[in-house]
């Protein structure tokens, strides 16, 4: 018997060229962050920014009430943003190559520097915009974007925003002008990736 909590799978084309991910450089970029307070751990390389917390990260840019940041032996960094009390934790980062934006809100924003993903932990909800117009919309109670590959895994469950824990899902019409923004051939974009669900 199926419970309304269960992950909703999508098998939707979603018409994001896979030449077209998240920017490139930003892995690269030097992490900023502005906050009311600052407490650094040397030992364990963890430094934990409360208050009006604003990262930024090249094109990235995350905002909440907390932010605990580490980084590895290799140099890889890693944050988990919280949003305030009944407030949800937001982040923005470019597409390569397009005048698009994925944009995303949820109570905890986990951003994985290493495996480049980010996932949306809670209330969460993601759009892509080309401008400032919304052109797709995924509602649930977990989303993990995959930056390399440009994937998104939308699960359900008590903590979806929508009624009975159910994923929601609305999609733009395929638009060939969903063009490079800097001169790209269209002949270099590949077929469109998909959007999953996944069993927790």
């Amino acid at each position: 018997m199926n419970s309304p909590f269960l992950p909703v799978l999508l098998a939707l084309s979603l018409a994001w060229p896979v030449a077209a991910l998240a920017e490139k450089a930003d892995r690269d970029k030097p992490m900023n962050v502005e906050a009311d307070s600052l407490r650094y751990d040397d030992l364990r390389q963890v430094s934990v920014f409360t208050g009006k917390v604003v990262l930024t990260k090249g094109t990235i840019v995350i905002r909440g009430a907390r932010l605990e940041v580490r980084q590895d032996p290799d140099g890889f960094q890693y944050g988990i943003v919280t949003g305030e009390p009944g407030k949800r934790a937001f982040y923005r980062q470019k597409r390569e190559g397009l005048d698009e934006w994925i944009e995303g809100e949820s109570e905890v924003i986990d951003y994985d520097g290493k495996a480049d993903r980010v996932k949306f932990i809670r209330q969460a909800e993601l759009r892509r915009l080309r401008g400032a117009t919304i052109v797709d919309e995924m509602i649930g109670s977990l989303i993990t974007y995959e930056n390399t590959t440009d994937v998104f895994t939308v699960d359900g469950g008590p903590a979806s925003p929508r009624p009975g824990g159910r994923v929601r899902a609305v999609l733009g019409p395929r638009e060939a002008a969903s063009a490079p923004a800097s001169g790209t051939p269209p002949a270099q974009l590949r077929p469109a990736p998909g959007i999953s669900g996944s069993p927790r």
